[in-house]
């Protein structure tokens, strides 16, 4: 087999094979084989028809057309081998020439792996935001925690905003009360926003007995995104009533005996998450200063599959899950479906370097991944999905994806050598260290969409 390569653009190739027809021997004995068993011919027995008689009643044709199809993928990995590619997706092939006992010729097109260059990123500089913890930050944290431990009791009077109301709940469509439009005995909070657009102005001034309608379009449901009329009963009010702010409810709310030492445990939790903030924007700015450093031209098959993927992403699982559609989305973040779309692209291309780059940069700095990292990873992404990690580490061991993960895990390693060879100062200009921050948390956050598939 000869095999040459030509150069379309940075990111594609076109192979040119030629392979001399004794080399497809195997392929036409597992042909004819194939063939043998699939087929009847009166006088002989199933899988014992001669070669010449199958070429008589079937053609020689289809026999070189099985073979061809059986030896090709062979013959195109051997190129990109010997050539050395790093192809991307499926090849398009072209067979440009077969002649029986002669060759076979063919072409295929692939994307590759482009050639990255890394270059010095010792002198990258970012600055992020400091880490500060205000008095008002303290009371919204003991406050939110207040709210949990409140009580509520009945009142006799029309309902207020911050009331708990119960009530029951009656949807129609075009008329028809919906099957599972029908619900009673629902809690809910007034002004909360966690039940129907329109709710909290209908039930406002209603005491218990009063019932009202208002139109909202449905969240979820077999009618969801519909516009419904909802009538809405309340059958009681309950004033929510917060405990006082004293050390017993300290003692009520905590591990702690006094309030303010549950205040100083609040500063000393915000400040943990305000650090992590931080390194994540640490993270993402050095990574962005990173990639305005290198070129890197993207396939456009990859670049289109890609956003493909992040479309049907939002609208099938992330909106599905939350019972919006794209067009109410787009409402509520207060976009245009092209500002979506150029959103979409961005993010696509940011998604595709960052792999490339970070990728190369593994290979660069030689960096390895273990177990212990592995099996960390997997259960991180398995409690983001959802799933145990024994189903999430089945899901990508029976879908063959755990080089997926792997990969995953040495891009943040690799990302977060670039974060420690950086200079990172915060909004006071004093510099900010990040060593605390585990290696393999570090995981780029613009990286094409994966997920093992279950």
């Amino acid at each position: 087999m000869k095999s040459a390569v030509e150069t379309l653009n940075p990111t594609r190739v076109r192979l040119t094979v030629e392979v001399p027809f004794e080399e497809l021997k195997d392929s036409l004995d597992a042909a004819y084989k194939k063939i043998n068993q699939q087929v009847t011919v009166k006088g002989f027995r199933k899988g014992k028809i001669p070669a010449r008689v199958i070429d008589q009643r079937f053609g020689r044709g289809a026999v070189l057309e099985e073979a061809v199809n059986d030896a090709l993928p062979k013959f195109y990995t051997d190129a990109v081998n010997e050539a050395e590619l790093n192809p991307l997706g499926q090849p398009e092939v072209d067979i440009t020439e077969l002649k029986d006992g002669e060759t076979l010729n063919f072409t295929a097109e692939v994307d590759i792996r482009p050639a990255v260059e890394i270059p010095d990123y010792s002198g990258i500089e970012v600055e992020v935001d400091a880490i500060e913890v205000t008095d008002e930050d303290i009371d919204k944290s003991v406050e939110q925690l207040r709210e949990r431990f409140s009580s509520t009791t009945p009142v006799e009077r029309a309902a207020e905003d911050g009331d708990v109301v119960t009530i029951d709940l009656e949807a129609k469509v075009e008329g028809e009360v919906l099957e599972d439009g029908v619900a009673e005995g629902v809690s809910y909070t007034i002004g909360s926003g966690e039940l129907l657009d329109g709710i909290d102005d209908a039930v406002k001034g209603l005491e218990a007995g009063g019932e009202a309608t208002f139109t909202s379009e449905l969240k979820g449901g077999s009618a969801a995104g519909k516009e419904a009329e909802v009538t809405v009963k309340v059958t009681q009010v309950a004033a929510r009533e917060l405990p006082a702010l004293d050390d017993d409810f300290a003692q009520l709310a905590s591990e702690f005996d006094t309030l303010e030492e549950l205040r100083a445990d609040s500063r000393k939790r915000l400040a943990n998450m305000k650090q992590y903030d931080q390194a994540t924007q640490a993270q993402e700015r050095v990574l962005d200063k990173l990639l305005e450093l290198v070129e890197v031209p993207v396939p456009e098959k990859l670049l289109e599959d890609e956003i493909n993927t992040r479309k049907h992403n939002l609208e099938h699982h992330q909106l599905a899950q939350m019972g919006l559609t794209l067009d109410k989305y787009l409402e509520l973040q207060g976009k245009t479906a092209e500002e979506l779309e150029t959103e979409t692209h961005e993010a696509a291309i940011k998604g595709i370097k960052t792999q490339f780059v970070l990728d190369e940069l593994v290979k660069v700095e030689k960096l390895n991944v273990n177990q212990e990292e592995l099996t960390e990873h997997l259960m991180r992404r398995a409690a983001s999905s959802g799933m145990s990690p024994d189903q999430f580490a089945q899901a990508v061991v029976e879908g063959g994806q755990v080089p997926l993960l792997v990969g995953e895990v040495a891009r943040g390693k690799a990302l977060a050598v670039v974060v420690e060879a950086a200079t990172v100062k915060d909004t006071n200009g004093e510099i900010v260290d990040l060593d605390d921050e585990d290696e393999d948390e570090t995981e780029p956050t613009e990286a094409p969409e994966e997920k093992p598939e279950s």
